[in-house]
C-alpha cells in the first residue's frame, strides 16, 4: 500500500482551531498573509522548517506534534477499517483517510475503536449462533477490546523500549553480584537471601499446570521442574520484577489507552517479562554479541541460554538512543494464522482486523519445523524487506501434554539485510526474485496472486462463469487464441 505524504497543513489547522485562533490572527503572529496560511492548511503550500518551528512556538505545542509516528499507524489502521466490504459502496480512499487523521486524530481513533467493537460484536454473534445451532452452552459476552490488543498497541507506541526497566536490570546485576555463567544460581540466591522467598523446583500442575507459582503471603516461589535452567532463570527474573518493581510497573501501565483492569494487569506481566529479558540478555552485551555474530539467532541462543523467541524479542528492543540495533519487526503466529504477538520498528505493517498475507515466510515455517527460513519480500508499494522465520515448539512435557507449535519471524528493511548472517548467498539486488507479499488480501492490489482469500478493495469482484482464474478472486490473464497442436 502506498502511503500518502504527511499532511502537515491539516495538523496546523487542527491545532489552530484547538487554540481558538482565526486564520487572520495566526497569520499576523507568523508574519505571513492569511491567504498563504489558508493554502498551507489545505496542503497546497509546503512548510519550511523555520516556519514550522514558529508555528509550533505560537501554538504552544512540541515540534514532535507535527511528526508523530503514531499517525502513520492510525492511518494504516483506518485504511484497513475502510477496506471492509461494509464501506465499499462509499468509496472512501486512503487520501481522504490520511486527511482525517491529520485534521482530527481523536475522531479517527474513535472510528477504529468503534469498528473494533463492531467486529467483536459480530464475531460474538456468529459464535453464539454456531453454539445455538450445535445446542451448546451460550458463551459469556466478550469486551469490545481484548486486553492483548491494547497491550500490543501500547508496546508499539512505546517503541518496545523501556529505559526504566533497562536501568533496573543493570542495577540488579550490580546489587545481586550476578555472573553470566551462574545466572540462575545467582538469581536463586538473591530471591532467597535478599527477598526472603523460599524457592522450590517441583512438578507443578498436571494438564495446563503453572510454570511459575508465587504465594505472596507465604513468600513461597515454586518453579516447574519441566523448565530448563535457562527458563528457570527467566522466570526468576520475572518474579523479581513483579515483586520489586511494583511502582515502576504501575507507573508504566498507567496509560489512558489501557482501558480496563485486565489490560493493565496484562501490561504489568508483559513489562515484567521485558525486565526478565533485560536481565538474561543485558543490553550492551546483547548489542555487542548481535553485531559480532551478525544476528545469528542460534548462536545468540547458546550465548545467553535463551529461547529462539526470547532472543528475537530482545533484539527488537535494542532501541537505546545512540546505541541502537537494527530496527526490526517481529511477529508470532499459530497454525491457524492467528497473530498473537506483533511489533514493528522496520516500517512493515501488520493486519489488525483480518488475516495476514499467506505468502509471508512465517507461515511457510510450519512446512519445515525447526528449520530457519529466509525471505526477500517486496510489498505492493515496492518496499523490500528481509525476513527470517522458524517454528517454536512449546511442550510442558509428558506423554499426555501435546506440543504447541507456533512460528516466529523477525525482519528488517532490505538496506540492513547485509548485517544479518542469513543474507549470505541471497541476491539482495534481485528484487524481481523477491516474493511479492502484502498486508492483507483486502488491502493488496496484486491481481495475479493465486492465494487470495478475499477480493481487493481496489478491484470490483467480477464473476465470469465461463472463465476460471488462478483463484476465485483473481482474474485470469489473457487467453491465447493461437491453437496448440498435440495431445
Amino acid at each position: 500500500m502506498t502511503h500518502a505524504p504527511k499532511r502537515l497543513g491539516s495538523r496546523v489547522r487542527a491545532l489552530r482551531q484547538k487554540e481558538g485562533l482565526s486564520q487572520v490572527e495566526l497569520a499576523r503572529r507568523l508574519g505571513i498573509s492569511a491567504s498563504y496560511l489558508n493554502l498551507i492548511e489545505h496542503n497546497q503550500r509546503s512548510l519550511t522548517a523555520p516556519l514550522l518551528l514558529k508555528i509550533a512556538e505560537e501554538l504552544g505545542v512540541d515540534f514532535q506534534d507535527f511528526s508523530d509516528g503514531r499517525d502513520d499507524d492510525l492511518a494504516v489502521a483506518l485504511v484497513e477499517v475502510f477496506s471492509d466490504s461494509l464501506f465499499t459502496e462509499h468509496g472512501v480512499g486512503p487520501s481522504e483517510l490520511h486527511d482525517l487523521v491529520g485534521a482530527s486524530p481523536a475522531i479517527a481513533r474513535s472510528i477504529v475503536t468503534l469498528y473494533r467493537s463492531f467486529r467483536t460484536a459480530r464475531s460474538s454473534a456468529d459464535s453464539l449462533a454456531g453454539q445455538l445451532y450445535d445446542s451448546q452452552q451460550v458463551p459469556v459476552a466478550t469486551r469490545s477490546q481484548l486486553p492483548s490488543e491494547e497491550v500490543s498497541d501500547y508496546i508499539q507506541r512505546r517503541g518496545n523500549y523501556f529505559p526504566e526497566l533497562e536501568d533496573a536490570a543493570e542495577a540488579l546485576w550490580r546489587d545481586a553480584r550476578l555472573e553470566a555463567d551462574e545466572l540462575y544460581h545467582g538469581l536463586a540466591r538473591h530471591v532467597a537471601d535478599d527477598l526472603g522467598m523460599r524457592l522450590e523446583v517441583v512438578r507443578l500442575g498436571g494438564p495446563g499446570g503453572a510454570l511459575r507459582y508465587f504465594e505472596p503471603e507465604r513468600r513461597r516461589l515454586r518453579l516447574s521442574s519441566m523448565l530448563s535452567p535457562a527458563s528457570r532463570a527467566f522466570q526468576l527474573a520475572t518474579q523479581i520484577g513483579l515483586s520489586t518493581l511494583g511502582e515502576v510497573l504501575d507507573h508504566l501501565a498507567d496509560d489512558p489507552e489501557l482501558t480496563s483492569e485486565p489490560s493493565r494487569r496484562l501490561c504489568r506481566v508483559v513489562l515484567a517479562n521485558y525486565f526478565a529479558g533485560a536481565v538474561v540478555m543485558p543490553y550492551q552485551r546483547m548489542l555487542e554479541a548481535a553485531r559480532s555474530e551478525r544476528y545469528d539467532l542460534e548462536l545468540l541462543m547458546h550465548h545467553f541460554g535463551a529461547s529462539f523467541e526470547q532472543v528475537c524479542h530482545r533484539l527488537t528492543s535494542l532501541r537505546r538512543p545512540g546505541a541502537e540495533g537494527i530496527p526490526l519487526h517481529m511477529i508470532r503466529v499459530d497454525m491457524a494464522g492467528n497473530i498473537s504477538k506483533r511489533f514493528t520498528a522496520s516500517g512493515i505493517r501488520f493486519a489488525r482486523f483480518s488475516g495476514a498475507c499467506p505468502r509471508w515466510n512465517v507461515f511457510g515455517a510450519f512446512q519445515t519445523p525447526g528449520v530457519i527460513r529466509v525471505q526477500l519480500s517486496v510489498m505492493p508499494d515496492g518496499e523490500p524487506y528481509f525476513c527470517v522465520a522458524r517454528t517454536v515448539p512449546k511442550s510442558r512435557g509428558g506423554y499426555h501434554e501435546p506440543t504447541t507449535i507456533q512460528a516466529v519471524a523477525i525482519g528488517c528493511q532490505l538496506r540492513h539485510a547485509r548485517e544479518l548472517v542469513y543474507s549470505e548467498g541471497v541476491d539482495l539486488e534481485d528484487l524481481d526474485g523477491g516474493v511479492p507479499v502484502g498486508v492483507t488480501c483486502r488491502l493488496c492490489p496484486r491481481r495475479d496472486c493465486g492465494q487470495r482469500a478475499f477480493p481487493s478493495i481496489r478491484d470490483p469482484l467480477v464473476i465470469d462463469e465461463n472463465v476460471r482464474g488462478p483463484s476465485f478472486y483473481t482474474p485470469p490473464s489473457e487467453v491465447e487464441d493461437t491453437p496448440r497442436h498435440g495431445h
